[in-house]
């Protein structure tokens, strides 16, 4: 990536827009989905944008553009429509200390606005780094479809639980709460329009009891089709839940690309890393991370020879919950596993 995706808080922040017709109108529309400070910089604003500042959504500030109209900002839009006036602006706003986005020089810009999916506070954010702002908003249309619009509400409204959630659900247990709210029958009550219903099945759910002596669950995601691409959506789930993941090599780091980013991670290679562990002592390790409540994910290369063998430790551990999911080549061998999916 030569840009790195992230989100920036905008409360208490001025954001300065320079421009005063259709491409700075655009800018102000797309800020106003913040509670930024907006301060629009330019003479004889358009229709629109006068009716902004009327309304009082943003602020305005006449005459020459100037190294003082950005003292109050960090970020500044400049969209004037003409090419020669938003290069001399872009180097007061840098010189400024600005970071910059001028509409339409992508060589110019220090920062892109990405195509947005809304369901506040839910955001989906997706950019093409100025490549192919097109293809972006393909993305975004099919995700809208994806997305219900209840989403954010719903959200919204989790959120403002959060506190009740600290108080009666075990820390060890409050992911797997949160997966089970929103994937589970609460989502789906609160998103047929039966809001209120579901918010108070939420909080019985909260002060309802948990086990925080669940089996520990050990999930070994097997590598042997060699590609990240070609493992399950399934084994994907999984890599998102896990607490501690193992892997054995570098090679298993595409993998890694698909788990939990907070995930404790251990690898489990010899002599550069590129050997792995003799896999009896990579099943003692797992085991010993094995405890109640942890979720766990071993990506190994199941086609290796031994290997499903020595996965008996773990069916046959009555505190583990264990799952194998499979290639498809090494499943193709009729090996079978319990636990195999």
């Amino acid at each position: 990536m030569q840009s790195f995706p992230m989100f920036i808080k905008t409360t208490g922040r001025t954001i300065v827009v320079v421009g005063a017709g259709e491409q700075a109108a655009q800018k102000c529309r797309l800020l106003l989905k913040s509670d930024a400070d907006i301060l629009l910089l330019g003479d004889q604003p358009d229709d629109e944008l006068s009716a902004m500042i009327k309304q009082g959504r943003i602020r305005h500030l006449a005459g020459p553009v100037t190294r003082a109209s950005f003292a109050e900002a960090t970020i500044g839009f400049i969209a004037t429509g003409s090419p020669a006036a938003d290069v001399a602006i872009h180097a007061i706003a840098k010189d400024a200390g600005l970071l910059v986005n001028v509409v339409d020089r992508p060589e110019l810009c220090d920062l892109t606005t990405p195509s947005i999916v809304d369901r506040d506070p839910v955001v989906v954010a997706i950019g093409t780094e100025g490549n192919a702002p097109v293809l972006g908003r393909l993305i975004k249309t099919q995700i809208e479809q994806m997305l219900d619009p209840n989403l954010g509400r719903f959200a919204a409204a989790a959120g403002r639980l959060r506190g009740m959630v600290a108080r009666y659900v075990p820390q060890s247990q409050r992911r797997a709460f949160w997966r089970e709210v929103f994937a589970g029958p609460i989502w789906q009550t609160f998103k047929r329009g039966s809001e209120r219903e579901a918010l108070q099945s939420l909080k019985q759910r909260i002060t309802g009891d948990f086990d925080e002596n669940r089996a520990a669950q050990v999930t070994v995601v097997d590598t042997a089709a060699g590609a990240a691409d070609l493992i399950s959506l399934r084994a994907v789930e999984r890599l998102q839940e896990a607490d501690e993941i193992f892997y054995e090599t570098p090679a298993d780091e595409a993998v890694l690309e698909l788990a939990r980013r907070d995930a404790e991670r251990h690898l489990m290679g010899g002599a550069g890393h590129d050997v792995p562990w003799p896999a009896k002592i990579c099943v003692a390790f797992i085991k010993r991370a094995a405890k109640p409540g942890r979720n766990v994910v071993w990506i190994k290369n199941c086609a290796e020879p031994g290997t499903l063998g020595l996965l008996d430790a773990f069916e046959s551990d009555a505190e583990i919950q264990f799952e194998l999911l499979m290639a498809p080549q090494t499943a193709a061998t009729g090996v079978k596993a319990s636990g195999q999916a």
